[in-house]
């Protein structure tokens, strides 16, 4: 078995600056997703008649979510 106790603590470097980065952006999408999810909600709620799916916020957080690391990986 491996000790990882004693190993010393990994250079973070410039991990701050991008985690920064990283919210800004993750922020800007959020916000401008909530319209379109709202509206994508609204319209699954009549389709399917029931409000047992995700709301609004969970699927704007969604697509930040997905969309923002692919503007990072190119």
């Amino acid at each position: 078995m491996t000790d990882f106790t004693s190993s010393e603590p990994r250079h973070k470097g410039h991990t701050a600056r991008r985690g920064t980065e990283f919210l800004f952006y993750f922020s800007l999408i959020f916000v401008l997703a909530i319209p379109f999810a709202l509206v994508g909600w609204v319209l699954e709620v009549f389709q399917k008649q029931t409000l047992m799916l995700h709301g609004p916020l969970a699927r704007a957080w969604a697509e930040a979510d997905r969309i923002t690391p692919l503007i990072f990986s190119a």
